[in-house]
């Protein structure tokens, strides 16, 4: 199959006479792609035998929430222009408009307005048209009740007008009722479908997406069940490789779960990719490659004996996987995602050499959302986390809990996926509104998306349910860090990685089902008054951290530009240079909605048994006098086992710094943050792996397609993070990844003997409000500070202190006592009484007139410690203290670093912590507020505060 990639359209017998649409509907929620980037797609699908391109981004300016309004004349020639460049490329340009929020389908009015509209595009050299009524309410107004007898033949009735009315061109229609799931009663018996199927003309094709909105898989059975019904075969919208509903995903996976048996019983198939035009590769390359085979490498080879003698099969993939077959050859008819996968990434590589700049915004916009101080889901973000103006309420308001028995699959391990939790209403819940988003517009520049705050957004988002029922979710932060630009914590929603909806709790929402109907219909709300129909639209930047949600800044010049910097190309080495080997691992990593690559299921196995097995180790260590022991087959397998996970680690973050190096900078925006994110979770688990010792369960469901893939937020990110022991901390999973990927680097490891000089160091250096104490020690007092605070948690329980160190040198730590109580024990007997020698007391104290007063309480507190007033009672059991030098910028470091000392707690039977820290302290009352840590005000103690959490 290696020259599928280069086979003329002539040579697929199912698409030969030109029949079979296949191609791309830009139809997802959020930033919609530039100009520039439509006209590289065009390129790119007359190269691959794609025909077809659907313009239907539902955020886009005008066509859903202002589809009435005319094209300006600088939006008028960027619209030309595409249309013209894809004419050019030979791809059938279909303008899609969707207007089913508000329109009133009786009113003259309306209609007419909407012939304008389309007759404005046709004049652009515009021949093929579609209306979308998907994601709307399915009831009529009172005035429709009155004309129509039903929805379907209100819609049908402006279709078939408006067909008619532009002289029969090429025409697609979505209905609401667009999978089958959304059939009612179901697709046999839906009166909808079946009046679109006897009504609607018969040379307007219907769009489709299966049996659900992303349908893991597609069948015979199912496509001629809704052919019989429509009574022609469908157009399939493809929502395999959309992400629109999960900001924490990206699938770069192949094409899959379609046979190409299907390509005679359909009309065309039209993927509705990743938002990020740069990961869309693979997806709209391997359909290209399917629609040109006719025979299904997967199918089981005992069936067919022709088949089976054109394939060869390896028993282990080139990245040490078993048990996926995976053909060695194939023949060029023949189909097979992972082979299909490897063409894609073969002819990808390039891609990456490209010297291309980044234009920002560099990340899904992100509209001011009000903050609610309630429980967070990272996995779970929704739609309404991407714009606020295609939001809507889950139509199902029980909640539905899934029991969390434990289940192991020797074969292979499906689930990982603790399915996520469901939001319920109940009187003691209060609502909170989210504001709309601001307007885009993709056709007034050709390579920057605009934003316009002063253009109301007449969608109004939905009330957001602030209390969450909330069953395993525990996304862990990465451990292993690139420095972004971020200058302090913050734990706040506008500066976190997730989304601040999520700190909302949004129901579970779908990537086509983002929308209430409007409470205001543009038609009925003018422009301010001094604005005219051709106003230019500001240019605008949104925060630019996947997830985040702060309010949009205006930026000095237009829009961010990242240039590729010019020693990238001078300093480059060859080692340095991404390989196809890299974008495997990266494909496996993100790979389907629901199925991991095999990379990446090879790090969830392996993770996992080292985590059941972990009692082994320990064993091996506490007897470590005896060699047998220590050297039983049992602890070398679980120590080889260990050192394959580093080594994938290591392969992970070598990814991750090829990937940041590379020429084009556009691709880089695309795909970082991703990286970035699942790079610091491996990485964090790697860290973790001495703490193993307790397994919380598998689900079977990930694997199976019952469930739509949002019930399953994060991938395989969260997947991994699940792991991690902590069920309470979802807040320091909140984090921003950097505005402006860099190699800069952060690792998070276990605390070593040789390490004490820094944490001692770093402890001076930010003991007094964060900062060091200004006025000069004597030698002897140098360490003052850090053997009051730090000393005794190194001292005693060196295996709950935790470091964190760059490139050169350890920049901060986080240490901890399991148990308070016994800790003050020993310190009561085994550390003051040293330090009470070694310091003496104040009046014997040398230079006593030289010393500062900080110093001074440093010195009593020692001979005044059995005085020290103790906690009683407190629930947080275990106490801890943490640090980071001022130069450490990256919010993300200290919530990893806790993370990994909060998970070693847990797994060792603490289930809260607490610190107490000096009450005029603000900078570190601050830190750990960010840290997510609350005044417990059942403790008091003069002069200090107590702070806690649980986990």
């Amino acid at each position: 199959m290696a020259d599928a990639p280069n086979l003329p359209i002539s040579e697929n017998l199912n698409t030969k006479n030109g029949n079979f649409i296949c191609g791309v509907v830009e139809g997802f929620y959020g930033r919609p792609w530039t100009t520039e980037q439509r006209k590289e797609l065009f390129q790119k699908m007359k190269k691959w035998g794609m025909d077809s391109y659907v313009y239907a981004p539902k955020d886009d300016y005008k066509h859903r929430a202002y589809w009435r309004e005319l094209y300006t004349v600088e939006e008028a020639e960027h619209l030309t222009s595409l249309i013209t460049a894809a004419r050019e490329q030979n791809i059938k340009f279909y303008y899609a408009l969707s207007p089913g929020l508000d329109i009133t389908y009786s009113n003259v009015k309306e209609i007419l307005a909407l012939k304008r509209k389309l007759e404005q595009v046709s004049q652009f050299g515009c021949d093929a048209f579609a209306l979308l009524f998907d994601d709307i309410e399915p009831e009529m107004s009172e005035a429709d009740k009155e004309v129509f007898q039903s929805f379907a033949h209100a819609q049908v009735s402006v279709t078939n007008d408006i067909y008619q009315h532009l002289g029969q061109p090429k025409f697609l229609l979505c209905p609401t009722q667009y999978c089958a799931t959304r059939a009612v009663p179901n697709v046999t018996n839906s009166e909808y479908l079946n009046t679109l199927g006897s009504k609607l003309a018969q040379e307007i094709e219907i769009m489709w997406t299966g049996p659900k909105v992303i349908s893991r898989v597609l069948t015979k059975e199912s496509i001629q069940e809704i052919t019989d019904v429509l009574r022609r075969p469908p157009v399939i919208w493809d929502n395999l490789h959309a992400n629109d509903y999960d900001q924490k995903r990206v699938f770069l996976g192949p094409y899959s779960g379609r046979s190409p048996d299907l390509i005679p019983k359909l009309r065309g198939v039209l993927t509705n990719p990743n938002c990020e035009y740069g990961a869309n590769f693979v997806a709209i390359h391997t359909l290209a490659q399917w629609s040109r085979c006719n025979v299904d490498g997967q199918r089981d080879l005992t069936l067919n004996d022709s088949v089976s003698a054109d394939i060869k099969l390896e028993t282990e993939t080139e990245d040490g996987m078993s048990g996926e077959d995976v053909p060695l050859t194939l023949s060029a008819n023949m189909y097979h995602p992972r082979q299909a996968l490897r063409n894609a990434i073969t002819e990808w590589l390039p891609e990456f050499s490209r010297h291309k700049n980044a234009w920002g915004p560099i990340a899904k916009p992100q509209p001011a959302v009000a903050i609610a101080p309630v429980p967070i889901i990272p996995s779970i973000n929704t739609c309404m986390s991407l714009t606020t103006s295609t939001t809507t309420t889950n139509t199902a308001t029980t909640s539905v809990m899934v029991a969390t028995t434990p289940v192991v699959n020797t074969t292979q391990l499906q689930a990982l996926a603790e399915v996520c939790s469901t939001v319920s209403v109940s009187a003691n819940e209060s609502l909170i509104n989210p504001l709309p988003g601001p307007v885009m517009n993709s056709l007034v520049s050709p390579t920057k998306v605009i934003c316009n705050e002063a253009i109301p957004n007449p969608i109004t988002p939905a009330p957001i349910p602030v209390k969450v029922i909330a069953e395993n979710e525990l996304p862990p932060p990465n451990i292993t860090i690139l420095n972004g630009s971020s200058k302090d914590l913050d734990g706040k929603a506008e500066n976190d990685k997730t989304d601040v909806s999520n700190e909302s709790s949004l129901s579970p929402s779908e990537p086509m089902d983002c929308n209430s109907t409007p409470n205001i219909s543009p038609a009925h709300n003018p422009k301010n008054a001094d604005s005219s129909d051709d106003v230019a639209m500001s240019e605008v930047s949104l925060s630019s951290g996947t997830g985040s949600a702060s309010s949009s800044l205006p930026l000095s010049d237009a829009m961010l530009v990242e240039n590729p910097p010019q020693e990238i190309e001078n300093e480059r080495k060859q080692s340095d240079q991404l390989t196809v080997e890299d974008l495997q691992l990266l494909c496996d990593l993100f790979y389907l909605p629901f199925e991991h690559g095999g990379q990446g299921l090879q790090i969830l196995q392996e993770f996992n048994w080292l985590k059941s097995n972990a009692q082994v180790v320990i064993n091996a260590n506490r007897a470590a006098e005896n060699t047998d022991c220590k050297n039983a087959p049992e602890a070398q397998e679980w120590r080889m086992r260990a050192e394959k996970m580093n080594e994938m680690t290591v392969g992970i973050n070598r990814l991750l710094q090829r990937l940041s190096m590379c020429n084009n900078r556009e691709l880089l925006h695309d795909l970082h943050s991703y990286a970035w994110d699942i790079r610091g979770v491996i990485s964090l688990l790697n860290s973790y792996i001495k703490w193993l010792g307790f397994s919380k369960g598998w689900k079977e469901t990930f694997m199976s397609g019952d469930q739509e893939p949002w019930v399953f937020r994060g991938g395989l990110t969260a997947d991994l993070q699940r792991l991690i022991p902590v069920d309470s901390g979802n807040d320091l999973f909140v984090y921003k990844a950097p505005d402006v990927p860099s190699c800069k680097v952060y690792t998070v490891r276990p605390y070593l003997a040789s390490d004490e000089d820094s944490v001692y160091s770093i402890c001076t250096r930010t003991c007094k409000d964060g900062l060091e104490d200004c006025h000069p020690y004597p030698e002897k007092y140098k360490h003052l500070h850090a053997d009051r605070i730090v000393g005794p948690y190194v001292a005693f329980h060196p295996e709950f202190c935790i470091v964190v160190q760059d490139e050169c040198e350890v920049v901060g730590y986080a240490c901890a006592a399991l148990d308070y109580k016994k800790f003050r024990v020993k310190q009561e007997l085994a550390w003051i009484p040293e330090m009470c020698a070694k310091y003496g007391k104040l009046e014997d104290a040398e230079n006593n007139s030289e010393l500062s007063k900080f110093a001074k309480e440093g010195i009593g507190y020692f001979h005044k410690f059995a005085d020290e007033p103790t906690l009683n009672n407190i629930s947080q059991s275990s106490s801890m203290v943490c640090s980071l030098l001022p130069s450490v910028l990256d919010q993300s470091v200290g919530k990893q670093l806790v993370t990994c000392l909060l998970a070693a707690l847990r797994a060792n039977g603490s289930f809260g912590v607490h610190v107490i820290v000096n009450a005029a302290d603000s900078y570190t009352h601050s830190f750990y507020g960010k840290l997510g840590f609350s005044e417990n005000t059942s403790q008091v103690i003069p002069g200090k505060i107590v702070m806690a959490r649980s986990f």
